[in-house]
């Protein structure tokens, strides 16, 4: 008793309720028609870095929804936002429709804040390579704070903090893939902020990738199952790969030829001429989510699947096409 008083002391210090929860967010091109939003129940201060504080947003699981299948809990899911390391917000509004339907079907989700480390930057020649190797390293330093903050406060947030899901859009992605590859290889100390032998139950990645100095994708341990969902046209994020002797950026298809040669778990949808829209796209693709959702993570029956999609339900929305356009 005398735990949970204080775990809750802990996190009302630096929560904040958020009690406007009939403002409208603004539409953006990626908003789907009439389709409803998600209203965060606490906003949570979890780490002050440089200049700036990170906040997290808490989505709980709608009252009426089903939070286990076969006796099996589902997971909460942490979201980290796209923006090229340069822009974007953790609570976009379709981000927040997306989170809906999470949320409507029994998963609880935390949008994170993250350091947005080219804004600002020289992005040209070389130096794009240091800067954006730096970006990604503190991405995933605050990722993995604020996992931290969430497997300490579990139990006021009601979650699991072994069931843990991380995905991302666009920069969020290549996040959220490389904090569970530096779980893996333990490259740096950056995992130390987290319990010993600590893995995500799962990464869902729209159009991700892995940095690599190291050559090809590989791990030292078994990484969690994996749902990658990439268009096979994203000149933003490489659906292949950029690779320049052992220093590479290995988009989805290059990650799956190393799970598959070494036995490891995936899903991967693989959307055919789309581009890196399907960042963006997470509410129209829903359907495969929730099946590696349920299958892999939920009930933990391995199952393998490599999809090419051909989908007019899938909406081919105008998204940045090239990275010249994205950092000019």
């Amino acid at each position: 008793m005398k735990k949970t008083i204080l775990a809750l002391v802990a996190v009302f210090t630096t929560v904040f309720l958020c009690f406007s929860t009939e403002d409208t967010p603004e539409p953006n091109r990626f908003t789907a028609p009439d389709a409803p939003y998600a209203y965060p129940s606490m906003t949570c201060k979890f780490a002050s870095r440089d200049t700036c504080d990170l906040f997290l947003d808490f989505y709980p699981a709608a009252d009426s929804s089903v939070r286990e299948i076969d006796g099996h809990s589902k997971p909460a899911v942490i979201f980290v936002f796209g923006g090229g390391f340069i822009g974007g917000q953790r609570d976009r509004s379709h981000y927040r429709q997306w989170i809906k339907v999470l949320n409507d079907e029994g998963y609880p989700v935390f949008s994170v804040d993250y350091r947005l480390g080219l804004k600002g930057q020289d992005t040209g020649g070389l130096k794009m390579i240091t800067a954006t190797r730096k970006a990604i390293e503190i991405g995933v330093e605050d990722v993995f704070a604020a996992t931290a903050y969430i497997i300490e406060n579990a139990g006021v947030f009601g979650v699991d903090p072994d069931n843990l899901v991380v995905s991302g859009s666009s920069a969020g992605a290549i996040i959220a893939l490389q904090s569970e590859y530096e779980l893996c290889n333990d490259f740096t100390d950056i995992t130390s902020v987290l319990p010993e032998g600590f893995h995500y139950a799962g990464v869902i990645s729209f159009s991700g990738a892995i940095y690599s100095t190291h050559g090809k994708v590989a791990y030292k341990e078994a990484p969690c199952p994996q749902l990658l969902m990439h268009g096979t046209a994203d000149k933003v994020v490489d659906y292949k790969q950029i690779k320049i002797f052992r220093l590479g950026f290995f988009g989805s298809s290059k990650i799956v030829e190393r799970l598959r040669k070494f036995g490891y778990e995936y899903n991967i949808i693989r959307y055919e001429g789309h581009g890196h829209d399907i960042a963006d796209n997470m509410y129209y693709t829903l359907p495969d989510q929730l099946r590696f959702l349920e299958t892999n993570v939920t009930r933990k029956i391995r199952r393998n699947a490599d999809v090419l999609v051909d989908d007019p339900d899938v909406p081919a929305i105008k998204a940045v096409a090239s990275r010249k356009e994205l950092y000019n």
